[in-house]
């Protein structure tokens, strides 16, 4: 009775060894390939509980996520001008094909990952070939990195692997060209500037020519009314004397001869020599009470 429960609790214990290696689970994050004798036997792809023969048959896990391959040091590539850039760049890639994956660098991450980085640099090295240093820094920076990236993920597949993206983190010149760079766009800074200044020199001449002309023009304009304002008034004032001069001709006379000596003895120093018995001193002279004209 005891040999026979101890039989049974033997074979309920290899079969749970049986059980526990012949059951494997595949992650969703994961592809597993089953190999029997060293062939492959079957590529997962779907997450879940899945059984091998044990001993014969062995389970190889591939991470199926999206992995960043990153430089760690930029590169230096030449561009159309024969200037060196240095270019700092990743990749993002995974797994699609997981049995030609291993046939080609037999699973191994890092040789994936030296393939790669050795077609995408050919081709980084082409294309930086074609264009001058503006297009790789600016201009035609997203083009680049979109042809890249399909050109990366043709060869790619030859290996099972998806190039997801290229991206250019940084693109920069060597510290040699980079100075000579710098001092060429000074100099175009200040050309621009110098050109900036002299349009404005120009402008400004313009502006005060304009303005000289319309002071000019104003005040010609105002000296051609004052002068008309004043011909108007002397012609009132000459049409006022007449019409006095011909209501009364003795005192209008009069009047005039009294402007006169006021205006010139205006001061007791001043003096003046004429005849005795000329015209201006007319009115001076007055008659005595016996009717006698005073000397």
């Amino acid at each position: 009775m005891r040999n026979g429960f101890s039989f049974l609790a033997a074979a309920v214990g290899a079969l749970f060894v049986v059980l526990g290696l012949s059951i494997f689970t595949v992650d969703q994050r994961q592809y597993a390939i089953v190999f029997q004798l060293g062939e492959v036997k079957e590529v997962i792809t779907e997450p879940g509980l899945n059984f091998k023969f044990p001993l014969i048959q062995n389970v190889r896990y591939f991470d199926r996520r999206i992995l960043t391959l990153d430089s760690n040091e930029p590169e230096r590539f030449i561009t159309s001008e024969k200037k060196n850039v240095l270019v700092d760049s990743y990749v993002k890639w995974r797994i699609v094909d997981p049995k030609l994956y291993y046939i080609s660098v037999s699973g191994d991450e890092t040789r994936a990952r030296t393939r790669l980085t050795q077609t995408v640099n050919a081709g980084l090295r082409e294309e930086f070939g074609k264009r001058t240093v503006h297009d790789v820094v600016s201009g035609e920076r997203d083009k680049i990195m979109e042809d890249m990236r399909a050109k990366a993920d043709q060869d790619a597949r030859k290996i099972g692997v998806q190039i997801v993206d290229v991206r250019l983190k940084r693109v920069d010149l060597p510290t040699e060209v980079s100075e000579s760079v710098y001092r060429r766009m000074e100099a175009e800074r200040k050309r621009v500037a110098n050109e900036l200044r002299s349009q404005g020199s120009a402008e400004a001449e313009k502006i005060r020519a304009d303005a000289d002309r319309q002071r000019e023009v104003i005040v010609a304009e105002a000296y051609r009314d004052a002068q008309k304002i004043k011909g108007d008034g002397d012609a009132k004032a000459a049409a006022i004397y007449a019409q006095a001069f011909n209501q009364n001709a003795e005192f209008y006379a009069f009047y005039r001869s009294l402007e006169a000596y006021r205006n010139t003895f205006r001061s007791k120093g001043d003096v003046i020599v004429v005849e005795p018995n000329s015209e201006f001193f007319k009115y001076l002279k007055s008659q005595g009470k016996g009717g006698e004209k005073g000397k």
